[in-house]
């Protein structure tokens, strides 16, 4: 067996049986090996920042790793984008990276380059095997790696030689992953007392505190005994939503938004997210969106574990078995006539089914889908924690394989998804069950807002070319069918519930080309 065979065999060992795929001479050993270890589902992409995203998005839905083979630096670097999602989310992912055999680096050929200073970039752990024998002990540390505490992106460097290699005393390493623990007693008793003093507390929730119906029911209790507004972070990793889960609004995207939310607030109680600061700096606005005089508590992070703290803090103030409110179910009326953004939210919260994942990239287009969503049936919500776009066709590659039961509904904006627009094919290869709802307003519509907003002055054609997406027009029913995905054009309202309504009983992936206004919708 060589270095190749061993690792997948230690990854198979370690409950990793998915690798996304981008791969070249350097892995080829790695590729050969998969015909001798059939356990582990290689999955072609035809771009690293689809295998990087997808990873992304399988690691977001089953609380596991995959792995995401790339070849050599400037694969990784191609692959960067949405491994910074994948961060910012940290979600559990396996990046292997081949590299030139050790024998070959001092030649400085083409594609040489510093692989681990671009990996540290983002990596909880950073490895380069250094022999054959090495190798199942590092991919099983790389497994141990990635899911932490904290979870997050575990890269192994993979010399060619090490990869082609004879593993002369073969092992089969297993990981114990580390348990998380609670909150010390202490703190919690100290968080149940600040919530107490303060006059008008804010409980702000985000990672495993949002990821379940538990862990809300639990931040709900807290909030309803201690007055406190509850909150989730503005960009989730994976959110539970729907009927029957508690009342909670989202942080705001724009900074007044933000600040209007927050504002009397004398205590912010952060549970597993950051205090909340500006996405961007403007010049009208801080960056520090903490009210003035309000003290920001962290009571649980990601190292620990999250709803059995949560637990914890809301028996300590001896909060009611369960939420106050939690959301009625509802669904929007169906709607007719113009495709508008409150047509489309409409028809999407008609669309949802219990238990179905959302990946969310709609931006502007999809501004009034939230609203029209929350008391559908209950669903998953992932959504772009990052702000890298391009990561929304990937995730739902990933979401599909790693919830192969559920249809995987995708709200992609036309801009983003040009990104990424290859994943369509890895879709349609895997015969993975994805809805695309491509919201097309032929703009970067979320920049015409920005431009505004930092103050900048743009009233010539040269400055409005930069942010329109027309001439030519891009035609994503004809991208997706030369990629061999289904689709069809929505140019009106009953249009698309009558796609999507077909599309619930498809079988693999579909797209959908919503034609919305063009520009803000």
């Amino acid at each position: 067996m060589n270095g190749a065979g061993s690792l997948l065999r230690s990854l198979i060992d370690n409950d990793v049986d998915v690798c996304f795929s981008n791969p070249g001479t350097s892995e080829m050993h790695f590729v050969a090996a998969l015909d001798d270890v059939p356990e582990m589902r290689g999955i072609l992409a035809l771009f690293e920042g689809v295998a990087t995203g997808a990873a992304d998005g399988y690691g977001r839905v089953t609380g596991k790793p995959a792995g995401v083979l790339l070849h050599l630096g400037p694969g990784l670097g191609n692959g960067l984008a949405n491994l910074h999602n994948a961060r910012r989310a940290r979600t559990p992912v396996v990046t292997i990276v081949g590299d030139h055999a050790t024998t070959h680096a001092r030649y400085d050929a083409p594609l040489q380059s510093d692989i681990v200073s671009v990996a540290g970039t983002l990596s909880t752990f950073l490895r380069v095997s250094a022999s054959p024998n090495d190798v199942g002990a590092d991919a099983a540390d790389a497994v141990a790696g990635a899911m932490g505490p904290p979870s997050g992106v575990a890269t192994l460097i993979l010399p060619a030689d090490v990869s082609w290699g004879e593993v002369s005393s073969p092992s089969r390493p297993t990981t114990h992953h580390v348990a998380r623990a609670v909150v010390d007693p202490d703190n919690v008793r100290a968080a149940a007392h600040a919530l107490r003093a303060a006059r008008r507390p804010a409980l702000l929730i985000g990672g495993s505190a949002v990821a379940s119906e538990e862990a809300l029911d639990d931040a709900a209790r807290i909030a309803d005994i201690s007055g406190a507004i509850l909150m989730m972070e503005t960009f989730p990793s994976i959110a539970a939503r729907g009927a029957g889960t508690p009342q909670i609004s989202r942080l705001g995207y724009l900074a007044e938004f933000a600040a209007a939310q927050l504002d009397g607030v004398d205590l912010i109680l952060t549970v597993d997210a950051a205090a909340p600061a500006s996405f961007f700096a403007y010049p009208a606005f801080e960056s520090n969106l903490v009210p003035e005089g309000a003290d920001v508590m962290a009571f649980a992070g990601p190292s620990q574990d999250v709803p059995r703290s949560l637990a914890a803090l809301a028996d300590e103030l001896g909060a009611a078995a369960a939420p106050v409110a939690p959301v009625l179910s509802s669904r929007p009326d169906r709607p007719q006539g113009r495709l508008t953004s409150e047509a489309l939210g409409a028809a999407i919260g008609g669309a949802i089914t219990e238990g179905m994942v959302v990946v969310d990239e709609s931006n502007t287009g999809g501004i009034h889908v939230a609203g029209a969503t929350a008391g559908a049936p209950r669903h998953d919500w992932l959504t772009l924690t990052g702000g890298a776009i391009g990561y929304g066709l990937p995730a739902a590659v990933g979401a599909a394989v790693g919830r192969p039961e559920v249809r995987i509904l995708c709200l992609e904006s036309d801009g983003s998804a040009m990104y990424t627009l290859q994943a369509l094919w890895t879709m349609a290869r895997e015969s993975l069950n994805v809805t695309v709802v491509l919201l097309s307003n032929r703009s970067y519509a979320i920049l015409n807002l920005e431009l505004a907003r930092v103050g900048a002055v743009a009233e010539g054609s040269a400055a409005a070319s930069m942010l329109d997406l027309t001439g030519p027009e891009l035609d994503f029913v004809s991208l997706a069918k030369g990629m061999g995905v289904p689709a069809s054009r929505a140019e009106t309202a009953d249009e698309l519930v009558k796609a999507l309504e077909a599309a619930s009983t498809a079988e693999g992936p579909v797209l959908i080309e919503a034609m919305l206004p063009a520009g803000l919708s």
